[in-house]
């Protein structure tokens, strides 16, 4: 019998988990069913439990990868000189995350930040999920952190701020158009990267709001 090769197992695993995302960002975790994910990537279960014992176990898979991409975005910006500037870096995190899982959802809508979402809900119900998810957001902190520790050491972030109150701003900020982007519609990564552009180059009025006079009639 013919070997397999590593690149048959590695893509028939990621269309396994494509598959699934898909799944999960349409009907949510808890209403998906193996059976859902079977029809959708159309493969026999044999096909499909040799990758994954179960529902679970994808859901672990997707998390894992999902919060890996993105702090592997991170690790390496902290490494460059200089490090990358907020918007820019927010900005190439949203593009990686588009180029490296591009999957779209029915109706034609980027699916991470819908399974964003979804993921954040079942963490309400499933111990498991929320500790796994603890231990990416803490992963990615970790990496943010790095980042904002460059801006200090290269002088473009004042020493005596708090590393982590940053890294977690900033964190929230994708965060935030991540659920503007499922909600509302209309928050393109473009918008978001001149916001945040915007907001890191504000410079406090001279002699403070409060000192200005006010003139009356």
């Amino acid at each position: 019998m013919a070997r397999v090769s590593q690149e048959h197992l590695d893509a028939r695993r990621r269309q396994i988990l494509d598959g699934a995302a898909l799944c999960f960002a349409r009907n949510g975790f808890h209403a998906t069913s193996m059976q859902d994910v079977l029809k959708e990537v159309d493969l026999s279960a044999g096909a499909v439990y040799r990758y994954f014992s179960g529902k679970e176990q994808l859901i672990e898979a997707i998390v894992t990868d999902v919060m890996g991409v993105i702090r592997d975005v991170y690790e390496r910006a902290a490494l460059e000189s200089p490090p990358p500037m907020p918007d820019e870096l927010i900005a190439r995190t949203v593009a990686h995350m588009e180029r490296e899982r591009p999957a779209l959802t029915d109706d034609g809508e980027w699916l991470f930040p819908r399974l964003m979402i979804h993921a954040w809900t079942e963490t309400r119900r499933n111990d498991e999920l929320a500790a796994l998810l603890g231990e990416g957001f803490a992963a990615v902190t970790a990496a943010w952190v790095k980042v904002v520790v460059r801006y200090q050491e290269s002088g473009m972030m004042p020493g005596d701020v708090d590393p982590e109150a940053v890294a977690r701003t900033l964190m929230a900020t994708v965060q935030g158009f991540g659920v503007q982007h499922v909600l509302f519609g209309g928050f393109s990564p473009d918008s978001l990267r001149a916001g945040v552009r915007a907001l890191t180059g504000m410079r406090e009025a001279a002699g403070g709001i409060g000192n200005q006079s006010v003139k009356s009639g």
